[in-house]
């Protein structure tokens, strides 16, 4: 049987990699810390906050508001962490994340962008009653979305991953100067300049549950999509040529990879700003415990990029500080020791190997 231009029979009944035969007892201990992680976090990021719960007259309003910031830090985490898995298996580089295609900045822009428009409608009165919350889910998509059409116009050869990661390279320091420059206008007016700088340090603390309903839709099918690519993502592992012997056609598959990061990339940003290091530290620590079976390790880089970041949103909330710590900070400073540590041993394993 042929999907979308996959011999999945075919594609199914090829051998996996060793590395991708790892005991089950393993995944399934994986699972079990993972989600025992996740139920502590979660009652922690419910129960503590600058509030106390013991006020019944605030305790269902601090849940409500809580329980979305809860929820939007699962899904950023979960969004960034797929998108991870897809862009390394896309180009065979463990070091790889989705920041490459320029759909992270795209996004960011798009947000900025959004957030800019929707002041000078409402001062100019331009429109009346638009949901605000709808505008920079809105924005973040349509600045992927451009991001990812540039990168499919201006690469005529969808096969040549050169080529993608230069016009992916090229794009982000376009998006990242033209977000410069929206920062630079916002600054005229304080709330307007305050709110584009926390987008694009990343952070939670605006996050409604209706935010949340919005940008479900894109994670979850983002996710979904990533699973059922899992296999031509398998199979590109060894080769392109070895994966187009075996049925896989190999252009369609980069074309829908690009798109469903995007789609994830757009879902992350738009909740959470500019969250760093999430994409590539978690399939790196996954990895070496799961193997490279996409569609074993996707769902499980799912949950714990759900965990990294609602424990990294629980850490800003709770540090003692005059101010809030952005969220992009707290992934920054803890993603990065922690990913040299992992690139450090992997590289000395190699070595012994």
């Amino acid at each position: 049987m042929t999907v979308q231009g996959i011999d999945i029979e075919h594609a199914a009944s090829a051998p996996e990699a060793p590395a991708a035969r790892r005991p089950g007892g393993r995944v399934l201990l994986v699972y079990a810390v993972l989600l025992a992680a996740l139920a502590m976090v979660a009652a922690a990021s419910l129960a503590l906050g600058t509030a106390s719960l013991s006020d019944t007259s605030l305790r269902a309003t601090l849940l409500t508001l809580r329980a979305a910031r809860l929820g939007a830090a699962l899904l950023v985490g979960a969004a960034l962490a797929v998108g991870g898995v897809v862009v390394q298996g896309l180009f065979r580089n463990p070091l790889a994340d989705p920041s490459v295609l320029g759909t992270t900045a795209g996004a960011v822009l798009g947000g900025k962008v959004a957030l800019l428009v929707m002041e000078l409608a409402v001062a100019e009165r331009w429109i009346r009653g638009l949901p605000p919350d709808l505008v920079l889910p809105a924005g973040c998509l349509a600045g992927a979305v451009v991001s990812l059409g540039l990168v499919l116009v201006l690469v005529r050869a969808p096969g040549d991953l050169l080529s993608i990661l230069l016009v992916g390279f090229l794009l982000s320091s376009l998006f990242l100067s033209l977000g410069s420059l929206a920062t630079s206008l916002a600054q005229e007016r304080w709330e307007l300049g305050r709110a584009v700088v926390a987008f694009a340090l990343g952070g939670l603390s605006g996050a409604s549950p209706r935010h949340v309903a919005l940008a479900a839709p894109l994670v979850l099918t983002g996710v979904v999509a990533a699973w059922f690519w899992g296999k031509p993502l398998d199979l590109l592992l060894s080769g392109e040529e070895e994966a187009t012997s075996l049925g896989v056609d190999v252009p369609l598959v980069r074309r829908f990879c690009i798109l469903w990061i995007a789609v994830l990339t757009a879902g992350a940003v738009a909740l959470g700003g500019n969250v760093a290091f999430v994409g590539l530290l978690v399939p790196h620590a996954l990895r070496p415990f799961l193997g490279v079976d996409h569609r074993r390790l996707i769902p499980i880089a799912a949950l714990g990029g759900a965990v990294f970041v609602a424990s990294c949103d629980l850490v800003a909330r709770l540090l003692p500080a005059r101010g809030e710590v952005p969220l992009g900070v707290i992934t920054g400073l803890i993603g990065a020791p922690v990913f040299l540590v992992l690139l450090a041993r992997s590289q000395r394993e190699a070595e012994r190997a």
